[in-house]
C-alpha cells in the first residue's frame, strides 16, 4: 500500500502523464524493502550478476545485487569507452515508449562467460531496454535470468513471456 501511496503520475507540458516514482526513493522504509521484493522472484534462477540500465535501473539494481550478494553491472546509455583498449558490448533498443532507439552497453569484462544475469529496472513499457539488455547478456555468452521490475506496463504478453518479466505491480494497479 505504501508503494501505491508514494507514487504519482505527473502532468507533462505535452499533456501526457509520466510516472513519478521519486517518492519511492524518498521513503527509507520503502527503499529498504525494494531490493528484497525485486530479488525474491529471481532467487530460483540463481543470478550471479544484476544488470541495471541507467539511471533508475542502476539504483534498483544495486539494491537487488546487495540482497542477492552478487555483482552489479551498470548498463550505460550511449556508452563511451574510457580508453581505446576498453572492450564494450552494445545493443540498440527497439523503439521505446517515446519511439526512440537507445544504445545500451557494458564493459565486456564485467560479464564473464558462464555468468547468470538478472536485469532490474523500475518500469517496463515496451520491453525495448530489456530486449537490448538480453542481447548484451547473450553476446557475452552468459545466461539470461529474466527481468525484475516494480511496474509492468507491457501490453504484449509475448514480450512479457519472452523476457521472463516479474513485477511488483501492473500499471493498472497504480491508476
Amino acid at each position: 500500500m505504501d508503494l501505491r501511496s508514494a507514487f504519482r503520475l505527473a502532468d507533462r507540458p505535452d499533456h501526457r502523464y509520466a510516472a513519478e516514482p521519486t517518492g519511492w526513493w524518498a521513503d527509507a522504509s520503502i527503499l529498504r524493502r525494494l531490493g528484497p521484493a525485486l530479488a525474491r522472484p529471481a532467487q530460483h534462477s540463481k543470478p550471479t550478476h544484476v544488470a541495471g540500465p541507467e539511471s533508475r535501473g542502476g539504483l534498483l539494481g544495486a539494491l537487488v545485487a546487495l540482497e542477492l550478494g552478487v555483482a552489479l553491472v551498470e548498463l550505460r546509455k550511449d556508452p563511451e569507452p574510457s580508453t581505446d583498449s576498453d572492450r564494450w558490448l552494445t545493443a540498440l533498443t527497439p523503439p521505446d515508449y517515446q519511439d526512440r532507439n537507445l544504445k545500451l552497453g557494458s564493459r565486456r569484462e564485467l560479464l564473464p562467460p558462464g555468468s547468470r544475469v538478472l536485469s532490474v529496472d523500475d518500469w517496463i513499457d515496451t520491453g525495448g531496454q530489456a530486449t537490448a539488455a538480453r542481447q548484451i547478456v547473450e553476446a557475452a555468452d552468459t545466461t539470461w535470468c529474466g527481468v525484475s521490475v516494480i511496474v509492468d506496463a507491457l501490453t504484449d504478453a509475448r514480450v512479457r513471456r519472452d523476457l521472463d518479466v516479474n513485477s511488483i505491480f501492473r500499471d493498472r494497479d497504480l491508476r
